[in-house]
């Protein structure tokens, strides 16, 4: 038996989908902590490891012996030199060296130029975000056409349903815009 779609339905699964785009954002705005180091801070970094893209966590140990500094213990040998250029090609602005297994990496003092290379990461993760709601309003809009053609809804339940999730969209962007200026001003003022 085919399932018919429903508006609540839709909308819970999009919310669902789009929730999760906000806490990714939300964990990346995380890892831009300007004062101090933070694990969080590495987080988001991604290293070409086994054969993909696997984020740092997974082949290392992040720790914070002290306020200005960070080390990644790697527990392969071979990915050391993988870890240091993903930290350095990450845009945080760190340059990290290695010692053994060890890569320490410290924390520089925020300069003006490093304020803006902190806000333009915070302006691209935002912009993923974007991108990814926009992708989940693009699901939902294709299951309500597909719904539309097999006769499941009317063209006017078609039309309403579209603008529904259209409205839900410009929620989630509004809210990814409010947290950019939000971190942005946060950035700036430290």
């Amino acid at each position: 038996m085919a399932v018919v779609l429903t508006l609540p339905a839709l909308k819970e699964d999009l919310t669902r989908r789009m929730d999760g785009a906000m806490e990714t954002l939300k964990r990346d705005f995380g890892g831009l902590r300007t004062g101090r180091a933070s694990p969080a801070l590495l987080e988001p970094v991604k290293v070409e490891a086994y054969g993909g893209e696997v984020p740092i966590t997974q082949v290392g140990t992040i720790n914070v012996p002290e306020p200005r500094m960070m080390t990644v213990q790697v527990w392969d040998r071979t990915l050391v030199g993988a870890v240091e250029r993903a930290i350095r090609d990450s845009g945080l602005g760190l340059n990290p060296s290695a010692d053994g297994q060890l890569v320490r990496v410290p924390i520089p003092m925020l300069t003006a130029d490093r304020r803006n290379e902190l806000a333009k990461a915070a302006g691209k993760y935002a912009e993923s975000a974007r991108i990814s709601v926009r992708g989940v309003r693009r699901d939902g809009m294709e299951q309500i056409k597909a719904a539309e053609k097999k006769h499941d809804i009317s063209e006017d339940d078609s039309r309403d349903w579209a603008e529904q999730v259209q409205k839900l969209t410009d929620s989630y962007v509004k809210r990814i815009d409010e947290g950019l200026i939000e971190k942005e001003k946060e950035i700036r003022q430290v």
